[in-house]
């Protein structure tokens, strides 16, 4: 295999070998390493480590002489009615003030005068009085000059901040997450003499200078602190478990090594590309040159003509991140004379073009061709007559160039001439991986302005391009190698564990069940359909979606922590078995959560403190209480974290980030990135795929999103109405050939293939969540193994008591695997206030103030709720590094009303305990794995 100029060895079989059980939570093929762009070693630089210093020195000192005043306040409060030098109305007053600054840490406005008045009354008291005020004074010179010290450390962090804008991965991804952020960087962050424009007197940053720092300092983290795969912030690498010690000198046993060198892998964003076609669409005479045929699936009923229709809502070009929405329902047409000899046309040759099509349908019908023309457009905009030549379709892995192949395939003059002037296009974006920023820029503007002019000589007379014109993942480097005895050590045995209880966080479980329950109500035990149209028509129109009205709303836990059941209008015993399962689960944590005291109220630090330890016991009970809905066949992928402690620290950890149920979608989106991949995942699914059945995709439907292309990885396809299918034709399932029946041995609903005489397991690849697709492949993969189950553990558990507005939960782990990390969650008001002119180092010291009483780490990731932030960046976690006033200053403009509320999550691993090497320091990653988890064991119907 070869990424990006290095050999990578090849990877052991995935899977056990045909006929073998796999073993729940065991790992055994590769994995995806997503691998932050950046070293962690890289923040450093933007830390103020003396001021940092200096705060906790004047902490320590504070609290100290704090505790020291209320032990000097209590013998002054003695000698106020206690001592005979005291009887005087004036010294007692004197005394009364004095005592209340001293017992408050308050330094007095005469403390010479003050003491002469103690000595003079008592002089042990005079003595621990001048001591209070001489560490009093040093606290309070202390703390002035952290002010000069404070600026200094921010003034430096600044400037390495501009220095690290010219980070490459940073600014290649930069390019194309934040056009705009780009273009203003070196204009605005850095004058030509290197100081900074827009500063105000002072070398104070101005308004708009702050914000761009603030900007630039969120992708900083995004390419330092995170894994979500985008450009050069996030790279991906495969990886594999193997045997044997190649490890490095000083190399744990979990450290994984990435290359060097990263290898872009850009493509045009598909929605460009539906731009494009619609300009095409739009033009009468080439319109007349594309091939139309009915939509597929179409089918006679008595009096009219039924079919899929299909709705696509455009996104919005000018958002960083757009695709166009697609939804679909079963639509009819009345059967009319013109109609059913349009479709009898069809019937006799399949495909035709749209101008033979309508000077046919004038000297058949003997109608004007205006007539014709209105006919036939009103057919395509109804969906009924379609154009499937010019659709990107999920296998389309280099959908620019899959589109001039389309057009070559019309054979027609202007179709090869647009085919042949989108070369451009394709050079730019085949140069834009290997190009450097500055190339890269050049690039993307020439790109848009291309696309812009293809538009206009196509006669658009608004041309739209998206935003962001590109998408791109970058392979890091070579294949790696994670040892497999210490990752079977750490992960295996827990990770199979919770696999077991997992099925009850399953969003998508409820669903299937309701979907069950109706198909009996329908057809009876062992009944069958043939009619699958009808029955999703029938099962959304009748029943389901009234039922997702009525459960948007929802919520697992009433406002007094009680558990809420699912709606389960049809009585369903397997529903009230979830509940039971949820409630036990509950329960257990409610009863290990009170057992440490955490619902009684605890301080912020030691609610946080310590971990909670779900055993054996636990999961069994929830176990078997899900057996009666838990899948017999539930392959798995996991987002998992490794903080690499040694074992005096407590031992390595595995943090579970989230769940999925389903085939290969670690792997599916980079199958363009890593040659082999994608005849390696189909083979491997062939191995794991139950006796008896097959493995169809549900694409569902046109491709409007980069994130759902990806390579071939199952050997067949369900083809839904409406879309035509990109495998060849012995590998196309339609719906006519499929029906569902229910397999009363396993109580079970199992979609079958009348020609393949085998079940049929619907497979979703795409990463748009299932529950976004149009309703009838969404309610296809009710019968497949895809299912979503984040690990809210806390649900239904009440918060510990609040401190000073701050309640914290302690961390969750089931033997190595952690379930949630340490949190802590607070309204806006419980942060630290700044009022008016407060300085920078009184701000500073104000927020470790409030981080060491509530015991947070040093760095966590911060989620504003209800922030008035605008798009879905206010909702994502962010970095937060409280030895950084810059990053302090970005976190503080994110919380933007009063009734905003923070949730902290301790960054686990934190830097120290990372396992990710290159050659420039250890990287934040994750690891997506595979494992074939196995429910009870039920009989699987016989092959029919």
């Amino acid at each position: 295999m070869n990424t990006g100029g290095e050999t990578t060895t090849a990877l052991p079989n995935p899977v056990p070998a045909a006929g073998e059980p796999a073993e729940p939570g065991r790992a055994d093929g590769p994995f995806v390493l997503r691998i932050a762009g950046l070293p962690v070693e890289t923040l450093r630089e933007l830390r103020c480590p003396g001021s940092r210093r200096w705060a906790d020195s004047v902490l320590r000192e504070t609290e100290r002489l704090r505790a020291e005043g209320e032990a000097v306040g209590d013998r002054l409060h003695d000698l106020v009615g206690g001592h005979p030098a005291a009887e005087s109305d004036t010294v007692r007053r004197r005394l009364l003030k004095l005592r209340r600054e001293v017992y408050n840490n308050r330094l007095p406005r005469d403390g010479d005068a003050a003491l002469a008045l103690v000595a003079g009354v008592d002089g042990a008291a005079g003595e621990a009085l001048a001591g209070w005020l001489r560490d009093r004074r040093r606290l309070e010179e202390q703390r002035t000059g952290g002010a000069a010290l404070l600026s200094g450390e921010t003034a430096r962090s600044r400037a390495a901040l501009r220095r690290l804008a010219e980070e490459e991965r940073l600014r290649k991804g930069l390019l194309l997450a934040s056009p705009a952020l780009d273009a203003q960087l070196d204009g605005r962050l850095r004058t030509a003499d290197g100081g900074t424009a827009g500063d105000l007197p002072g070398g104070t940053p101005g308004k708009k200078q702050r914000k761009i720092e603030r900007s630039l300092l969120s992708y900083l983290y995004r390419t330092v602190c995170k894994t979500s795969p985008f450009s050069t912030f996030t790279g991906v690498a495969l990886g594999e478990l193997a045997e044997g010690d190649g490890r490095h000198g000083g190399d744990s046993a979990l450290t994984v090594r990435a290359g060097a060198s990263w290898t872009g892998h850009a493509r045009l964003n598909v929605v460009a590309l539906g731009r494009l076609a619609e300009t095409v669409l739009a033009d009468p005479a080439r319109r007349a040159d594309l091939p139309v045929s009915p939509a597929s699936g179409w089918g006679r009923e008595a009096d009219r003509v039924r079919y899929v229709r299909r709705w696509v809502t455009e996104g919005d070009e000018d958002t960083a991140v757009t695709f166009d929405a697609v939804k679909d329902r079963l639509f009819f047409l009345r059967r009319t004379g013109t109609l059913e000899r349009l479709l009898g046309l069809f019937e006799e040759r399949g495909t035709v073009r749209y101008g033979e099509l309508s000077a046919w349908l004038a000297a058949d019908r003997g109608a004007p061709a205006e007539e014709c023309d209105r006919y036939l457009e009103a057919l395509l905009r109804l969906g009924m007559v379609q154009v499937p030549c010019l659709r990107t379709e999920v296998h389309d892995t280099d959908p620019l160039r899959a589109f001039q192949r389309s057009l070559r395939g019309l054979d027609r003059p202007w179709a090869a001439r647009l085919a042949d002037r989108l070369d451009g296009p394709v050079s730019l974006v085949d140069r834009f991986a290997t190009a450097d920023p500055a190339a890269r820029r050049a690039l993307l503007t020439e790109l848009r302005r291309e696309l812009v002019a293809v538009q206009e000589e196509l006669g658009s007379e608004r041309a739209k391009v998206p935003q962001t014109v590109l998408y791109e993942d970058a392979a890091a480097g070579r294949s790696t190698t994670l040892d497999a005895a210490a990752w079977t050590e750490l992960a295996a045995g827990p990770l199979g564990a919770v696999e077991r209880i997992l099925p009850a966080f399953d969003l998508t479980l409820p669903q299937r069940i309701t979907f069950k329950g109706f198909f009996l109500a329908r057809f009876g035990q062992g009944g069958r359909c043939d009619d699958l149209l009808k029955l999703v028509h029938d099962f959304h129109e009748d029943f389901f979606d009234q039922y997702m009205t009525f459960t948007a709303g929802h919520t697992s836990y009433d406002a007094d922590g009680r558990y809420v059941p699912e709606v389960n209008w049809l009585g369903l015993p397997q529903l009230k078995a979830l509940d039971t399962a949820r409630q036990t689960f509950t329960e257990r944590m409610r009863g290990l959560w009170e057992a440490r005291g955490g619902a009684g109220g605890r301080d912020g630090a030691a609610a946080a403190g310590g971990e909670i330890v779900l055993d054996e016991a636990l999961i069994d009970e929830v176990a078997a209480e899900l057996a009666p809905v838990a899948p017999d066949f539930a392959p798995m992928s996991h987002h998992v974290q490794i903080a690499d402690r040694p074992a005096d620290a407590g031992g390595p950890l595995l943090v579970l980030n989230r769940s999925y149920g389903g085939l290969s979608f670690p792997f599916s989106r980079f199958t363009h990135c890593f040659d082999g991949l994608e005849q390696r995942l189909l083979r491997a699914a062939g191995e794991v795929c139950p006796e008896g059945a097959v493995f169809a995709e549900v694409t569902g439907g046109p491709v409007t999103s980069n994130l759902n292309l990806h390579g071939r990885l199952t050997e067949y396809e369900i083809v839904c109405p409406g879309e035509t299918g990109t495998l060849p034709e012995e590998f196309r399932l339609g719906l006519d050939d499929l029906s569902v029946e229910h397999d009363e041995s396993a109580d079970r609903l199992v979609l079958r293939s009348a020609r393949l005489g085998r079940e049929v397991i619907p497979v979703y690849l795409g990463y748009l969540v299932p529950l976004a697709l149009p309703e009838l492949p969404r309610t296809l993969l009710l019968l497949s193994p895809t299912s979503m189950a984040p690990l809210n553990v806390w649900g239904g558990v009440p918060e510990s008591e609040p401190v000073d507005g701050v309640t914290a939960r302690p961390r969750v782990r089931h033997g190595g695997v952690v379930l949630s990390r340490r949190s802590w969650s607070a309204p806006a008001s419980a942060l630290p206030e700044r009022p008016p002119g407060q300085s920078e180092a009184d701000r500073f010291l104000e927020w470790h103030r409030f981080r060491r009483a509530h015991g947070l780490p040093d760095r966590v990731f911060a989620t504003v709720s209800d922030s008035g932030a605008r798009g879905a960046t206010g909702a994502k976690p962010q970095y937060l590094d409280f030895d950084s006033p810059l990053s302090l200053a970005a976190f503080e403009a994110l919380v933007k009303s009063p009734e905003a509320r923070v949730v902290f999550r301790e960054a686990l691993p934190d830097e120290n305990e990372l396992h990710a090497v290159s050659g420039r320091g250890r990287h934040v990653a994750e690891l997506a794995v595979e494992t074939a988890a196995s429910g009870p064991t039920r009989p699987r119907s016989s092959t029919r």
